[in-house]
């Protein structure tokens, strides 16, 4: 007796699941990146040092307008 079953299938039956199965993923993959940055910019939002970052981003893109040739 054989250990597994040969299934077959058909080809458009194997892409229409496989085309399912990708979107499925692709938007399952879109909002969990999506909750995970809403929370991980909820936490950053609630800190004290992101001020110390804008800072250091304000200097960095005044130092760019000054030294830029237009």
């Amino acid at each position: 007796m054989e250990n597994y079953e040969q299934v077959h299938l058909g080809k458009k039956k194997v892409f229409f699941n496989n085309l399912l199965g990708g979107i499925a993923w692709g938007i399952g993959a879109t909002l969990g990146a999506s909750i995970i940055l809403y929370i991980l910019g909820f936490v950053i939002s609630k800190l004290d040092f992101v001020p110390v970052i804008g800072d250091f981003v304000l200097r960095i893109s005044e130092f760019v307008e000054q030294n830029s040739t237009r």
